[in-house]
């Protein structure tokens, strides 16, 4: 699967992806810095599902209806990046059919799914 990982993301986060296999693209790699529409157009633009830690793409999609391949927002607070990525990694293996096209929301207790139609 592809994904973007918006500049707020643990580098561990996107290795972690990478090495599990999936095609990563990072913001802080290709152009740091960029405003919050152009993150959501580049993901668009690569078909890429969008992983990020800002709730303001939640916004974006839902009530200025920006249309999104995918969001992943990422709210685990308090665990150190390793835990993180094990977290995310994890639960993106397990749901992989069901992020196209969905705002998802990990938590350290849950995973929230909602399709964007």
């Amino acid at each position: 699967m592809k994904f973007l990982g918006d500049e707020n993301l643990d580098w561990q986060i996107v290795e972690r992806l990478r090495l599990d296999g999936h095609e990563v693209l990072y913001v802080v790699e290709i152009k740091p810095g960029i405003a919050d529409d152009e993150v959501l157009n580049l993901a668009n633009n690569e078909g890429a599902i969008l992983l990020t830690s800002d709730k303001d793409f939640g916004e974006l999609v839902f009530r200025l209806h920006k249309i999104a391949t995918g969001v992943v927002l990422i709210r685990l607070f308090g665990l150190s990046p390793n835990d993180k990525a094990e977290i995310v990694a994890n639960s993106i293996n397990q749901h992989t059919d069901e992020l196209l096209g969905a705002f998802t929301v990990i938590s350290s207790k849950t995973i929230r799914i909602r399709k964007m139609t």
